[in-house]
């Protein structure tokens, strides 16, 4: 099957191309969903879509074998491309709140859809070479943290079966060509927060007549630096990002409320809580000693477990990789403060997965970096408006890496 990937580059390039051109937001993928729908039929999968939302489901049957389910998010973020690639974004889309924000494929789901079409491909035109049961998710909204749950409460494993097994892998700023993985924890939890701090409106030149929310979010804003370095343990991890604040509307308008948006990241639960308890703290603190007239709300925007992998589907795929890519580009990579809804399927379907990383930077550009030790400064890292994976090698690769993991269990 491999051999015939260099024949599918050239088609595979133009739909990658494609799919960056026309990025759609989380839940409202609905060219990109049709095009994965119409081709895996093409390919004589039996598709579903509108699996939670906008989701596909493709699968195929080849005889008695394992269920394996093979999964790809499609997905784009909020942010306007600085590329300058022939094939960048030049869309827009429409936020949650209704507002208009440009979007690009600055996460690399364009990549992931398009590994799954070549996979798709050489498992539908290859059928003597396995045995078993694929499943294609192709997944809505992972950015926001909703799309397995999604897939999964409309009845992913009840209306197409339960997996023996679900494999997954993301593109990543290593060098194109490199395959890394490792066993157990491998990126952190997730939960998105909203904080809105309500003070009293006045007059920006009469402040004594106000409790400016300006100030009680910016001092929030600085105590929520110290949960933690002063909360956290040093053999503990954890992150605290501030990632939007959004207050008034001229500059001699006091407003009466702030509205702030957390990313937290964690690895254990016992963390994770005491985390969001101090953040909880902070702000209550905070709007109490600023004189609020009520409490801050704080509302959980959306909430996702770390991804695990199981040591033994670990230990077999990893395997596999090292004996197909040689170790000098299959090796065991460290842990990600990013964060996946993946591990959601394997969590809620009671099955073992494994979920690794694909690199998608020119190898001499990063390279250099390393060698200067500048990777964080000239690489460009996902959700970044500079980044982009570079096609060669990284579209083979992928392609190579989630078939041999997935003939770990298709095998005839």
């Amino acid at each position: 099957m491999l051999d015939d990937i260099p024949a599918l580059l050239p088609e595979l390039r133009m739909l990658y191309e494609d799919l960056h051109r026309h990025p759609e937001l989380s839940f409202a993928e609905v060219r990109t969903a049709g095009i994965m729908a119409d081709r895996l039929r093409a390919l004589g999968y039996e598709v579903t879509t509108g699996v939670g939302q906008t989701g596909v489901v493709a699968t195929l049957d080849n005889g008695d074998g394992a269920t394996v389910l093979l999964r790809g998010d499609i997905d784009a973020l909020p942010v306007k491309e600085a590329t300058g690639l022939a094939y960048a974004s030049t869309a827009v889309g429409h936020d949650s709140d209704g507002k208009e924000v440009p979007v690009a494929h600055a996460c690399g789901h364009d990549m992931h859809a398009t590994w799954l079409i070549g996979v798709a491909t050489l498992l539908a035109t290859h059928k003597d070479a396995w045995r078993g049961r694929v499943i294609l998710a192709v997944q809505p909204a992972e950015e926001i943290g909703g799309g397995a749950t999604a897939m999964i409460d409309d009845g992913l494993f009840e209306r197409f079966g339960t997996p023996d097994v679900a494999l997954g892998q993301h593109v990543a700023p290593a060098p194109a060509g490199w395959v890394l993985f490792r066993p157990g924890a491998v990126m952190t939890a997730s939960d998105a927060l909203k904080i809105v701090m309500h003070g009293r409106g006045a007059h920006g030149s009469t402040p004594e007549q106000s409790v400016d929310p300006v100030v009680m979010a910016a001092a929030t804003v600085m105590k929520l630096q110290t949960v933690v370095a002063r909360n956290i343990a040093a053999t503990e991890s954890a992150v605290v990002t501030v990632g939007t604040l959004h207050v008034g509307t001229k500059e001699n308008i006091i407003s009466d409320h702030a509205e702030l948006t957390l990313s937290v990241r964690t690895f254990e639960p016992a963390v994770r809580d005491k985390v969001l308890a101090a953040i909880s703290r902070i702000a209550h603190g905070e709007a109490h000693s600023c004189g609020a007239p009520q409490p801050p709300d704080i509302t959980t925007l959306y909430s996702f477990p770390a991804v695990t992998n199981d040591a033994d589907t670990t230990h077999t795929v990893g395997a596999a990789f090292v004996e197909h890519f040689g170790p000098e580009r299959a090796m065991e990579g460290p842990v990600a403060t990013a964060s996946e809804d993946f591990g959601l399927f394997g969590a809620r379907g009671g099955f073992p997965s494994m979920f690794w990383f694909v690199g998608g930077t020119d190898p001499e550009l990063w390279q250099k970096a390393f060698a200067a030790n500048r990777v964080n400064e000239d690489i460009p890292f996902n959700h970044s408006a500079q980044y982009a994976p570079v096609q060669d090698p990284t579209i083979s690769t992928g392609i190579e890496a989630m078939l041999v993991a997935a003939m770990c269990w298709l095998k005839p």
